[in-house]
């Protein structure tokens, strides 16, 4: 396994974290296989989606705003941040990825992203490249 380390810089945002999983799974060798991503994180989580246009990102972000609000009176976890918990969740922790002939594939206008919901913050992201 490999873990690299992110630092996020706002409360709500997603970075892209392709070329860190191509890099390691160009230096494993791996040709043919899969590759998971894992966010050992209960506000952070993974998600592959549009990053052709930084607007969708944006949209992104401002959509799971308004569906699920930070200042809501009705949370009760004591940390005040029950929104970034629901966030993660609805992302997920991790994502696999096939390896064919040594590339991810990933449609030509997809990346992963690293999503952070409650930062800023240093985070860690893990990737499992197994052969096969």
């Amino acid at each position: 396994m490999h873990t690299f380390t992110l630092k996020t810089h706002s409360r709500d945002q997603m970075v892209e974290i392709t070329s860190q999983v191509r890099n390691l799974v160009r230096e494993s060798g791996v040709t043919e296989g899969a590759v998971m991503v894992y966010v050992p994180h209960t506000t952070a989580g993974v998600t592959i989606n549009e990053n052709a246009d930084p607007d969708v990102v944006h949209d992104f972000l401002l959509q799971l705003d308004q569906m699920v609000p930070w200042s809501q009176s009705f949370y009760r976890h004591a940390e005040g941040n029950s929104a970034s918990h629901v966030k993660a969740s609805m992302m997920g922790s991790s994502c696999t990825v096939i390896i064919d002939d040594g590339r991810l594939v990933l449609g030509t206008w997809q990346g992963i992203y690293f999503c952070e919901f409650d930062g800023p913050r240093t985070r860690q992201v893990h990737v499992k490249i197994t052969a096969g």
